[in-house]
């Protein structure tokens, strides 16, 4: 049985002084859904000096925060034969390229037809350090975005890949179309980004402490009313290219979160039924292997619907 897991924060960094526990608590325990937070709360195992607290309580700064993570409960993640365009395989790491709507690993409500149920089904010795509903996992795409991911096969690969996360030294590149024409060839958007006050599944730059977010973005081409953009984000945060561009006026085409569903844009129509999600593709990755140290980059092809969608643009334009 995994023991209880036990954690002191002596000091709160000034970046979330000013917000809520339950905003700042989801950043310290990346792995725990904000459900499982709520409920360590109410259990007391997360305490503020020493004593309970209501999760709407402001952070001031000063306060010291107990954690104590029971073991978790055993939950038994079937292996599913789900269809996965494996890029690399060898004994320590697996790379692939997730298709648009399949989500990650399980979560809250969610235990079966996940990226985690079909790896199990591919390799049986994935790490474990991600926990018994996360093996392997040492980064994520959002569900409704496509492209290389890579997963850790045993605790050593984890603990380096997670380290090169850490560090931010992946090469991370994606590509995306966004509404609207962008009229500058490249920039950065350097806005930090933190939970949205007003709407806890978005993620906002419009707040007055966030984590430090970069994002540097290349245009590829244009069209009318559309750009087509290479962006690779220096660092890892959650919906952090969606953010960056949506708040900066140039959502992702198709972003049901962060678009405005209700703006009127050129031949939206028609292209909503070529794309039904956010044309957001994760092309390319570069990493140190953990076992070689050596150098690889993995692509994955523009998945067919971004494709049809760019064809469609072409001949518009």
């Amino acid at each position: 049985m995994e023991a209880t897991q036990e954690q002191i924060i002596e000091k709160i960094p000034d970046e979330f002084v000013g917000i809520r526990f339950d905003l700042y608590l989801p950043e310290v325990l990346k792995d725990f859904s904000r459900s499982q937070i709520k409920k360590f709360i109410e259990e007391k195992n997360i305490l503020v000096d020493n004593k309970p607290f209501k999760p709407s309580r402001i952070i001031s700064g000063s306060e010291k925060v107990f954690i104590k993570i029971p073991p978790p409960t055993p939950l038994d993640i079937a292996a599913e034969n789900i269809d996965l365009e494996i890029i690399h395989e060898d004994k320590d790491i697996i790379v692939v390229n997730k298709q648009a709507g399949l989500t990650v690993h399980p979560g809250a409500g969610v235990t079966n037809g996940t990226l985690v149920n079909a790896l199990l089904y591919k390799s049986k010795d994935l790490s474990g350090i991600g926990g018994k509903i996360r093996p392997g996992i040492v980064h994520r795409l959002d569900k409704y975005t496509s492209g290389v991911i890579v997963a850790a096969k045993n605790d050593f690969s984890h603990h380096h890949l997670s380290n090169q996360f850490k560090e931010r030294t992946v090469i991370k590149e994606y590509i995306a179309i966004v509404v609207g024409e962008i009229k500058k060839s490249s920039g950065i958007f350097d806005s930090p980004i933190a939970r949205n006050p007003n709407n806890r599944i978005k993620m906002t730059t419009k707040v007055k402490e966030g984590r430090a977010s970069l994002t540097k973005w290349e245009v590829l081409k244009r069209f009318k009313g559309y750009t087509l953009v290479k962006a690779e984000p220096k660092s890892g945060r959650t919906h952090q290219i969606r953010v960056h561009f949506a708040e900066n006026g140039f959502p992702i085409l198709c972003d049901k979160v962060y678009g405005n569903s209700k703006a009127k844009h050129f031949a939206m129509s028609a292209i909503s039924k070529l794309i039904n999600r956010q044309a957001l593709h994760a092309r390319k990755l570069g990493l140190i292997h953990p076992r070689t140290e050596k150098y690889l980059e993995f692509e994955a092809p523009v998945p067919q619907d971004i494709e049809t969608t760019l064809d469609f643009l072409g001949e518009k334009s």
